[in-house]
């Protein structure tokens, strides 16, 4: 049987029998993967720095009948190593596999390795704040998913205005006017820019005020829990 080869990053991984470990890997061109990689729980085994986690990784593997194949050789690639520096940083991590793995598809569009990938490089600079990359990553995995939020008019159809508050329909993913409401212009711009932004270095180059971010966070996870398969 042909060996193939992928680049690839891991969102998962179980102990099976005595040394053995099953992974499921995220990869650029051939979606997500089930391997089997005998033997790599032993001290001595060549596999296991080729599937650590929070790095992406040369694998080569043979598919298997009922969609368990079996990892063949593994070569680290990129280590973002700095993230488990910080338990904060550390936590997310292990959430945004998790929400990664939840949300895609056997054969998921190659757009969801590349975000993993810059999330993790993100996660891996600790010049940019964890709440940026938060708030970029959700906007993105909803982005991805065909639920960006309505940031141009409110429910009534009507222009978002800098001089209006407004609160937010998740029915409607779209802003909702109200007198006393949580969100303004500040917040409506903060998220137009976390949409647009390939990075959230760039995003992070933005001066934004803690009282802004914050509950930008909580609404953009919010939006993910409503519309995609993250809980």
């Amino acid at each position: 049987m042909k060996q193939h080869s992928a680049v690839s990053i891991v969102l998962t991984r179980t102990n099976y029998g005595e040394a053995d470990r099953i992974i499921t890997v995220l990869t650029k061109d051939s979606g997500k993967i089930r391997l089997v990689a005998k033997g790599v729980r032993k001290i001595r085994s060549k596999l296991a720095g080729g599937i650590e986690l929070f790095s992406t990784n040369d694998i080569m593997y043979l598919p298997g009948k009922g969609g368990l194949g079996t990892l063949v050789s593994s070569r680290l690639r990129k280590n973002y190593g700095s993230i488990v520096k910080n338990i904060d940083r550390t936590m997310y991590a292990y959430d945004a596999l998790k929400m990664i793995h939840k949300i895609t598809e056997d054969s998921p569009e190659p757009e969801y390795f590349i975000l993993l990938e810059h999330m993790l490089a993100a996660l891996n600079d600790e010049t940019i704040a964890l709440d940026v990359i938060k708030t970029w990553f959700h906007l993105q995995l909803l982005k991805l998913g065909g639920h960006t939020p309505n940031l141009m008019t409110d429910t009534e159809d009507h222009k978002l205005s800098a001089d209006e508050r407004y609160g937010f329909s998740f029915d409607n993913m779209s802003f909702v006017k109200q007198s006393s409401g949580p969100f303004g212009q500040h917040h409506i711009t903060y998220l137009r820019l976390g949409i647009t932004f390939e990075t959230a270095k760039k995003l992070s180059q933005v001066s934004v005020a803690p009282e802004i971010l914050t509950p930008l966070v909580q609404l953009t996870r919010t939006m993910l829990e409503r519309h995609s398969r993250v809980m």
